[in-house]
């Protein structure tokens, strides 16, 4: 049977050279330096995850998250250059975003690096003495346009003025594409354990892939092969990190069926489009709208999980209910939500946001940490009834009954099912 992959490439001497094992420390030394949470680039250092080095790498795993693997797949076949390096020409962001003064506090930014989109603006010596540092942040500028949008146009809900917002209904965004990197020390503080404890849960639970999570203390960055998030900025990106900046902002976690394909089980392109016009009309008033995409499928559970879910939703005695809702969610999983929203408000620290004057979301889950962190919340925004689509409405009563944000006043029978959780006011 004949090979749909083209011929290799000078695969055979890859194939004879030596394995390095990245177990332990290089014998040679040359370790770049790399101090986590010093506001100074030069102090810092920059982060170093491959091997293409003239010393050994300061952190742990390799660049571009869920698709490090596709690449380490690629080099396997014979279709890319173990050895390539990107060529950063012309590739400088297309918008400045900060620094901040929070990028000088190590507890405040602990998922992702704060200075990953300038590396080939404030590391040109490192590259320049052979260093492989790689951007694990890109900002670019674009336009997004969706039925919603038009659909807000022609109920007057939103206006177009030819800037932000254009007559055909085209949003003009600043995308900003972000890849997890993780201060091990300052993860683990979050989530109230020891670094031990977390580093060795890591190993563990994923197949003692990352054998320098337990071999190697010294190494505190980690890069793990996990979806990162898209940030999109409606508005002059300037005006952030300035007090008097109002700021409208949606965190979304994907959901590939809803988003893309319009599944009506949920809400999440319906509230996902109204965070979109809440931002759109944020900006035209002078402010900052700001729609945090994670890539988060099926609160963390995975797609398999969450359409397993749904089957046992539909098919379980009596049909779908909201009583019902999370404990059908817990017997598949074991838990019904692994996002783990303590890491999420790194990104509105990294764009220098200490309030948001509208919250577009009705989670406790999402507010709790973003007000624990420090950001103050001036409003939250709830989905207007009007916009939740029929099948989605188990969904709604749900949540709604575990406690999420409503300005409805509830009625006995979720009073009843909250009390039931241990989730009354």
């Amino acid at each position: 049977m004949s090979s749909s992959l083209p011929p290799a490439r000078g695969n055979a001497p890859h194939d004879r050279r030596p394995i390095v094992l990245t177990s332990h420390p290089n014998q040679g030394g040359g370790q770049l330096a790399l101090k986590w949470g010093a506001p100074d680039p030069d102090t810092r250092g920059p982060i170093v995850a491959t091997l293409n080095n003239p010393g050994g790498r300061n952190a742990i795993g390799t660049h571009s998250g869920a698709y490090s693997l596709y690449r380490a797949l690629a080099v396997a076949a014979g279709q890319l250059d173990a050895l390539h390096r990107p060529d950063l020409t012309n590739t400088a962001p297309a918008a400045e975003i900060g620094p901040f003064p929070q990028w000088g506090d190590p507890d405040k930014i602990v998922s992702l690096d704060p200075f990953g989109h300038m590396v080939g603006q404030i590391f040109p010596e490192a590259l320049a003495a052979g260093w492989d540092v790689r951007p694990t942040i890109a900002i670019t500028k674009a336009r997004i346009n969706m039925p919603e949008i038009r659909d807000a146009i022609a109920a007057f809900r939103l206006t177009p003025d030819g800037d932000i917002l254009t007559q055909a209904g085209d949003a003009r965004v600043t995308k900003v594409a972000i890849e997890p990197v993780w201060h091990l020390p300052g993860v683990a503080r979050r989530f109230g354990i020891s670094t031990t404890a977390l580093r060795r849960g890591l190993f563990e639970q994923t197949g003692g892939m990352f054998p320098e999570l337990v071999t190697r203390p010294d190494l505190d960055i980690f890069l793990p092969p996990i979806g990162g998030m898209t940030v999109y900025l409606f508005g002059d990106t300037t005006r952030l990190g300035k007090p008097a900046t109002k700021i409208a902002c949606r965190v979304h976690d994907e959901c590939n069926g809803s988003d893309v394909f319009g599944s009506d089980i949920c809400t999440c392109r319906p509230y996902l489009a109204h965070g979109i016009e809440v931002c759109i009309e944020t900006a035209q008033a002078g402010g900052v709208g700001v729609i945090v995409y994670n890539r988060k499928e099926g609160r963390a559970l995975g797609e398999v999980t969450k359409f397993l879910v749904y089957n046992a939703r539909k098919r379980q005695e009596g049909g779908d209910s909201a009583a019902t809702y999370f404990t059908r969610t817990e017997c598949v999983a074991g838990v019904t939500d692994m996002r783990f929203q303590e890491l999420m408000p790194d990104v509105l620290h990294w764009l220098g946001i200490t309030r948001i004057d509208r919250l577009v979301s009705m989670s406790n889950m999402k507010y709790a940490p973003i007000v624990d962190s420090g950001i103050e919340v001036v409003e939250r925004v709830p989905i207007p009834d009007e916009l939740i689509p029929a099948d989605a409405s188990v969904e709604m009563d749900a949540k709604k009954a575990a406690g999420y944000f409503t300005t409805e006043v509830p009625g006995e029978d979720e009073l009843r099912q909250a009390k039931g959780r241990g989730l009354e006011e």
